[in-house]
């Protein structure tokens, strides 16, 4: 297994669980922001190069950054029930495209979420 991991993989993987560690709830959000659009450009770019199984990692590492969003709120408050509405169409449509990728679908929902997470840096 390790032998399969690139050394982009694997300073990935580095950066990422340091930058975990110590976070507070916000910074947390922003980072799962982050790595939804990461992953989800990741995955058009595999898409475009006809790279199937980075795709596909991509599309799970984007399936994994939206449940820990869903898994993060809390509540049943209007902005609650706003945002498991927003995570859980976002999860539909990452889902739909691991068996029919939808690369505009996609698109929009990768730019709708670098919006939002600028957004939310900018407050």
């Amino acid at each position: 297994m390790l032998g399969r991991v690139s050394p982009h993989e694997a300073y990935r993987r580095v950066d990422f669980d340091a930058r975990v560690n110590g976070a507070d709830s916000t910074e947390l959000v922003h980072l799962c922001f982050e790595h939804l659009v990461g992953a989800l450009g990741t995955a058009l770019h595999a898409d475009a190069i006809g790279d199937g199984e980075l795709k596909s990692r991509s599309m799970t590492r984007a399936l994994t950054a939206v449940t820990a969003l869903q898994m993060g709120v809390a509540g049943d408050s209007g902005i609650a029930s706003a945002l498991n509405q927003v995570y859980a169409a976002a999860r539909r449509t990452i889902l739909d495209s691991a068996t029919n990728f939808a690369r505009e679908k996609i698109v929009e929902l990768r730019n709708d979420f670098q919006e939002i997470g600028q957004a939310m840096q900018a407050g």
